[in-house]
């Protein structure tokens, strides 16, 4: 199974996705005949096959959010090709019903706080928990970013200064400034907070339209996936200078990004089944196979051993993976082969993270020394958490993305 480039990154990035075939006729890589099939090959397949678009599928107004999605990132469709698409996409993969959650009991209890959006439609993307006790999200298809007081809810939203930026990933520097990827207009954000001013910093590269996910490391560096472009940016923030480097697998899709202890940054490659670091000198990147070749790690998270966490989205796996003797294991996801483990994050060596293909989606708990689950469900279900991160008093954000909300995880 091959994935993306261009046009198919959204396909990959805008909702959930899978290696199973709906059908037979999507198994064979073949699309079924009728009116906007020749639109759909010539936009679609040219860089992934038929088997990602129909599982779950998607409603026609999903379809026509997929479709908008491309336009936004650079793909060129006109109005009646639009209307080709969805009209043949909406009536070939309509949307599936997801698998039951699977709840496993425990011994940790906790607690949800979830909060709207202020902007409807707003589309929370990435959470961010900053050290003054704030929740901060990326409001993507607004181009906005926004505030959270946990204490008294309210909520302050800041619209980007370039219209349609489509922000996507979040973090903070150690001054307290917001920064974020421009998923949808090629640049790196920062937000200071105290005045809502912006600051954009401009890809070197015309094809790097969608930067994803942004980390800093010790040096105060900010390191980027570059999705669709298939790069992997350095960011200096005291010169400004970006430097962009191409990824050795074509159709990488670098997607989750970490640091480690020594300052290495590594990342997931979503479009194949490879874990990857980055020289943070010489920018060289040395990619590691993980053993099944069906595996596709989407997002990523470090413990304290440096040893990378995955969620393997296609095969409802949780993985680990040692770069240093390259041992790796992998665990069934109690949501099944279908549940797409998505947004994971460390929190004192455990390991949690989200089932975004069960209804409603979980909250996960994994012990690496006992080697046993905890499953919650999500109360408004989730809507798909694409990312979550931990709070600095030991609690958990996510991101619920179809659900228009931020949840605040208090864990006992």
């Amino acid at each position: 199974m091959r994935a993306i480039h261009l046009v198919c990154v959204v396909l990959a990035a805008s909702g959930p996705v899978s290696s199973a075939p709906a059908d037979s006729t999507a198994a064979a890589g073949m699309l079924p005949a009728g009116p906007g099939r020749t639109v759909v090959e010539a936009r679609c397949l040219g860089c992934h096959d038929a088997t990602r678009l129909g599982s779950p599928g998607r409603t026609r107004t999903g379809w026509t959010n997929v479709l908008n999605q491309m336009m936004n990132i650079g793909v060129v469709l006109e109005p009646s090709e639009v209307r080709a698409a969805t009209d043949y996409l909406a009536a070939h993969y309509p949307e599936q019903a997801r698998t039951a959650a699977r709840i496993v009991p425990g011994e940790v209890q906790l607690t949800f706080a979830e909060w709207a959006v202020a902007t409807k439609d707003a589309f929370p993307h990435d959470p961010l928990a900053t050290r003054d006790g704030a929740i901060w999200y990326a409001g993507q298809r607004r181009s906005l970013l926004g505030r959270i007081d946990p204490k008294t809810g309210s909520i302050t939203e800041f619209a980007t200064r370039v219209p349609d930026s489509g922000p996507h990933g979040l973090t903070a520097d150690v001054a307290g400034n917001i920064w974020f990827t421009a998923n949808y207009a090629g640049y790196i954000g920062r937000l200071d907070p105290k005045t809502g001013s912006f600051t954009e910093y401009k890809l070197p590269d015309t094809r790097a339209r969608d930067p994803h996910t942004p980390v800093f490391d010790q040096k105060g560096v900010l390191w980027f996936t570059v999705q669709g472009a298939n790069r992997i940016g350095r960011l200096r923030p005291a010169s400004g200078e970006v430097r962009l480097v191409a990824v050795p697998t074509s159709r990488a899709l670098p997607y989750g990004i970490v640091v480690s202890s020594a300052g290495v940054p590594f990342f997931a490659e979503f479009g194949t089944h490879q874990i990857a670091s980055i020289d943070p000198d010489t920018m060289v990147i040395r990619e590691y196979a993980l053993p099944n070749p069906d595996s596709r790690p989407r997002r990523i998270a470090m413990t304290s051993d440096d040893r990378i966490w995955y969620s393997d989205y296609a095969r409802g796996f949780l993985g680990s993976f040692d770069p240093i003797s390259g041992a790796a294991r992998e665990w069934a996801s109690p949501g099944g082969p279908k549940s797409q483990p998505y947004g994971i994050t460390v929190l004192n060596d455990i390991i949690w993270y989200s089932e975004s293909n069960v209804e409603p989606n979980t909250l996960v708990r994994f012990d690496p020394r006992s080697e046993k689950f905890q499953v919650w469900p999500i109360p408004s279900g989730g809507g798909v958490v694409r990312n979550m991160m931990p709070t600095a008093d030991g609690g958990l954000v996510l991101a619920e993305s179809g659900a228009g909300k931020i949840a605040l995880v208090t864990i006992k």
